[in-house]
């Protein structure tokens, strides 16, 4: 049958202290709680575990041996309990997140460094990547997404403005091959796509019209699935690519770059950090929460 651990602990009590009295107030119950979970534990077990007289309690030969080999068990799980506990205090520990490669706001530096160094106990793990799954199962403490793929059960709080996604080409490629005027000429276009990950369908490139979104499955002449390489071919010349248009801001200040179809790319809600609803947040995570509020009303 199972066994309380509760009970377990209280035995260890009366064994340590070898009174009831003294075992009652070390675990802040009564002496008539502590007889009775001994008592249950010896029926449980079906042997006796103390003997008992009106000045004393001596351990029989099986509470001698369950003391001996359950008391280290019970040291180490007092010692984990101890542990989880002190990381209620001052944020400490590693904290795990799953963000999305196309987080440029999040990503770009500053916003962790600062994190980083105001909160020097707590060990960033940053993991970088378009797959989608369960963080939580994952051993994620948070994520970085776009709002509109966020699971409802999340708490999710924004990290960028609105975002949109925007066609782009380098100067020399517009004059060689034209400008479309309309996303669906892009298909006689070089396009360069992107995949989430290899053997994944290349990602359809989403556009809207009179309120009405539609999206175009580009030709695959060139696909990968690092941004960067992305926007290298496409200031090279090498073709039209998409994506979002913090991305591609600094090549298009440059003139590397420059924006297509504009008036088809409409605005939608950004990035947000998530992560499971929970009462007592770990302090690492609450300071991340409160270091990107404070970020955000800057």
């Amino acid at each position: 049958m199972a066994h309380d651990l509760n009970a377990l602990a209280i035995f260890a009590v009366v064994a340590e202290e070898k009174n009831f009295r003294a075992a009652a107030d070390r675990m802040g119950v009564t002496r008539a709680a502590v007889s009775q979970t001994i008592r249950k534990l010896e029926e449980g077990l079906g042997i006796a575990l103390v003997s008992r007289t009106t000045r004393s309690v001596a351990l029989t030969e099986a509470g001698e041996q369950l003391y001996a080999e359950a008391s280290p068990a019970l040291a180490n799980i007092r010692t984990a309990i101890e542990a989880a506990g002190s990381l209620r205090g001052s944020p400490r520990g590693q904290l795990r997140l799953a963000v999305s490669s196309i987080a440029e706001s999040f990503l770009s530096g500053p916003l962790l460094a600062r994190f980083a160094e105001e909160n020097p106990q707590v060990k960033i793990h940053v993991t970088v990547t378009d797959e989608e799954f369960d963080i939580v199962a994952e051993g994620y403490d948070a994520g970085v997404r776009l709002g509109e793929v966020i699971d409802q059960d999340m708490i999710a709080l924004p990290v960028s403005g609105d975002q949109r996604q925007i066609a782009v080409a380098s100067p020399a490629y517009i004059e060689r091959f034209g400008a479309p005027s309309h996303p669906r000429e892009l298909t006689a276009h070089r396009c360069i796509g992107w995949r989430t990950a290899p053997g994944t369908a290349s990602y359809r490139w989403e556009f809207a019209e009179d309120g009405k979104e539609f999206s175009v499955a580009v030709g695959d002449e060139i696909t990968t699935t690092d941004m960067a390489l992305m926007i290298r071919l496409a200031v090279a010349g090498a073709g039209i690519t998409f994506g979002m248009e913090e991305s591609f801001r600094t090549h298009i200040e440059r003139g590397d770059l420059v924006p297509l179809l504009d008036a088809y790319c409409p605005r939608f809600p950004g990035f947000y950090m998530y992560y499971p609803s929970r009462r007592n947040l770990a302090p690492k995570l609450r300071a991340l929460v409160d270091h990107l509020r404070r970020h955000r009303s800057a």
